[in-house]
């Protein structure tokens, strides 16, 4: 495969993004481009990819610890543990410990000297390098610590080795480079397993697609997805992965779109219906004309969003790489006064180097660093999962202090299409059934957009049509025909002038009319029925409103959250809604300019608004409330302008982002509290204070003890999975 990536002039935008989020850790920053769709396929320079067409991306490239794969960490690790062994056989752990001595041997007093050399420039030198970075961009960090505590043991231990002395460090110091070669494996390879987003979304698009020809025979063709251009067309069959966003022209199918959009239930999918790549044709065979490729795909639209968000930080991250700075600051100072502490107390040099040693391996901000970035990477590849992306991390903190949550009515709350809402029968021979029949056996020859609602309720009830005959439009009043030798009128009010009014008097006073007069001021749009000039019924027609909108509502109210909705119909309409929904209060007859306002409103009551819209005209409130949520992914204005876009148009989304925040929130305190705790308690012990009663952590024990808090880190960052997993 050719990865060899051309057109080099591109204009493609430069998108910052950074898939390693292991940020105290020393990073080289090399300009990388890559392709969202195939990360393989990578170049220095801006261009297009070989594979898809795709522009490629900017790539913030950690190249952790001077360029060091995880591969790498876990390689230095073997090598220096199999040094470290004959280190051990010759120090004086096994006489102390087991009583046994080691035959000696000429010249073993230089085989730690050696071995330990070699330990510390191949396994130990990534730490020293890292430290002059970190030190040359005025940023002290972890691998400051980490340098400056095996530099101070290899140091001082070929000193003592040169000049004679029987004491050295060396076993200290190669059993500390093994601990944190191995703790570091274990941390990325923990990070690594949260940065799966993008990848599993990666995987979604085939390489390959079968293109339709252009000549007589119309055959297909296997090409690669990049050779496919606007306008061409592919045929997909069952089980296949669809390849392109484009519009079905031919054939029909159900769709699985659940990797994308969280719906579970297939799409069916027929002529004109619009596909995403990566989606799995289910059954039948489709023909789909391409209307996108490349960065302006949907999958790719997703890709840039997940890969946003994993390069934000939020406010506790900040505040954990502060933390970490000054740590480093104080473990520094805290070190260089236990050494000259012990050195002038008459304890030796030596002991006061093993102090100094212990107390900067102790106070290293590892598991700080990983706190935060940990959980937030994993809330993100979570909330891609859950249906809903997280576009501004600092987005998913807030929600958890949501006060009230504003719905726009149309598209939200409600599916913005018409649908039967309630039937009349003003008869006792016509049940609902009866009347929904005729009126929709003669709507099926209108394109009328109230007549195709009647006929699609029609269908989802499986009511089978009627033969009609000398169908007719009646402009401005509705349709006629012939069924079984009677004559039907299905239309709006005018249509009441075809009611033979000898045979049948008009109580606008009876409970019926009242009945439809109420829906009428609702909002709802009525549709009288009349047969030879009976009135026999009527069809009451709205907004329909999503069931689940109800759940979302009533999962808001128990967790103390109110709730409140914009829309620019009438109060009437938004009063009907309201009640049915059970929504607190709401906003009604409001322009598009002015939902911003209603926004404002609210907050000048000093309640955190979180918006929820669809629409471009929602863009200017999604950006003013301290929350801005879009629902569904069509609307490029309104993405751009919230922190968070639900990829399925279900409201009981924002619930699950809500319970994601505080989850989030929660789980990050606790591995502060655990790095933090970790350092307050090890500290001073490394230092020494209770080395009168024999309590004293020695460097290689600080080491342990410093990579499992990053472990420990790390398995309850882990844990956030199985919490988020319950919420869903």
């Amino acid at each position: 495969m050719n990865h060899h990536c051309c057109h080099k002039n591109s204009n493609s935008d430069e998108i910052k993004m950074s898939l390693d989020e292991h940020t105290n850790h020393n990073e080289v920053t090399i300009k990388r481009y890559y392709c969202p769709m195939h990360p393989e396929v990578t170049s220095d320079k801006p261009g297009s990819c070989s594979e898809c067409g795709m522009n490629l991306v900017l790539k913030k490239d950690k190249k952790t610890h001077s360029g060091h794969s995880t591969e790498m960490f876990l390689k230095k690790f073997w090598v220096s543990l199999v040094l470290t062994i004959p280190i051990l056989a010759y120090s004086e752990l096994p006489k102390s410990i087991f009583d046994f001595k080691f035959p000696d041997f000429a010249g073993k007093e230089y085989l730690s000297l050696i071995l330990g050399s070699v330990i510390f420039f191949y396994g130990g030198w990534v730490f020293i390098v890292g430290a002059l970075r970190e030190i040359r961009g005025k940023m002290p960090g972890m691998m400051t610590l980490i340098g400056i505590a095996v530099s101070a043991a290899y140091v001082f231990s070929v000193w003592s080795v040169v000049s004679g002395k029987e004491h050295n460090l060396f076993w200290e110091l190669s059993t500390l480079i093994v601990v944190m070669l191995l703790g570091h494996y274990i941390e990325m390879k923990a990070v690594q397993s949260t940065q799966g987003a993008l990848k599993e979304l990666a995987k979604l698009l085939p390489d390959k697609a079968e293109l339709v020809t252009h000549d007589k025979r119309q055959e297909t063709k296997t090409v690669l997805i990049a050779e496919l251009k606007v306008g061409d067309v592919v045929f997909v069959r069952p089980g296949a992965r669809i390849p392109v966003d484009g519009e079905v022209i031919e054939g029909k199918s159900e769709v699985d779109e659940s990797m994308v959009t969280g719906e579970s239930k297939p799409m069916l999918k027929n002529i004109g219906s619009e596909t995403i790549a990566g989606t799995i044709n289910v059954d039948g065979s489709l023909k789909i004309k391409i209307t996108k490729i490349g960065e302006r795909t949907f999958l790719a639209g997703v890709m840039k969003l997940v890969a946003e968000a994993q390069a934000s930080k939020s406010k506790l991250q900040i505040l954990s790489d502060r933390v970490a700075f000054y740590l480093t600051n104080i473990a520094i100072t805290g070190g260089l006064i236990t050494f000259v502490v012990w050195f002038l107390n008459d304890r030796g040099f030596d002991f006061a180097v093993e102090r100094l040693v212990a107390v900067l391996v102790i106070a290293c901000p590892h598991a700080l660093g990983l706190a935060v970035p940990l959980v937030a990477s994993i809330s993100t590849t979570m909330a891609a999962k859950a249906g809903f992306l997280v576009k501004q991390r600092l987005a998913l903190e807030l929600a958890r202090n949501i006060d009230i949550v504003l719905f726009d009515k149309t598209g939200t709350l409600t599916k913005g299409e018409y649908g039967v809402t309630n039937i009349i029968t003003m008869t006792d021979n016509y049940d609902n059934e009866k009347i929904l029949r005729l009126a929709a056996s003669i709507d099926s020859y209108s394109e009328h957009f109230i007549s195709q609602a009647i006929v699609k309720t029609a269908k989802e009830k499986n009511i089978s049509f009627l033969e009609v005959k000398d169908f007719k439009r009646l402009a401005g009043k509705g349709v006629s025909g012939m069924i079984e030798g009677k004559e039907i009128f299905v239309g709006g009010e005018s249509i009441l002038t075809r009611i033979n009014t000898d045979t049948t008097e008009i109580n606008a006073d009876t409970e019926l009319f009242e009945k439809i007069k109420k829906l009428a001021k609702e909002g709802q749009t009525i549709i009288y029925v009349i047969q030879n000039g009976e009135l026999l019924g009527a069809i009451a027609l709205a907004d329909i409103i999503r069931e689940e909108s109800k759940e979302a509502v009533k999962a808001l109210k128990l967790l103390g959250i109110k709730t409140a909705m914009v829309t620019g119909d009438s109060a009437e309409v938004a009063k009907w809604v309201s009640v049915e929904i059970g929504i607190d209060e709401y906003f009604a007859k409001v322009l598009p300019q002015d939902k911003a306002g209603k926004v404002k409103l609210l907050q000048s009551e000093g309640l955190k608004v979180a918006m929820i819209g669809d629409g471009i005209n929602d863009a200017p409130a999604l950006t003013q409330a301290d929350l801005g949520v879009a629902v569904g992914a069509g609307t490029n204005v309104a993405i751009e302008s919230a922190g968070i876009i639900l990829m399925r148009n279900d409201p009981r989304d924002i619930v699950k982002i809500i319970k994601l925040s505080k989850l989030t929130y929660r789980k990050m305190l606790q591995n502060i509290f655990w790095a933090m705790g970790y350092n307050i308690i090890a500290m001073p012990l490394a230092a020494g204070v209770l080395v009168s009663y024999g309590i004293m952590l020695q460097p290689a024990v600080s080491a342990v003890l410093m990579s499992l808090s990053s472990i420990i880190v790390s398995f309850n960052a882990l844990l956030l999975k199985r919490e988020v997993k319950a919420i869903d």
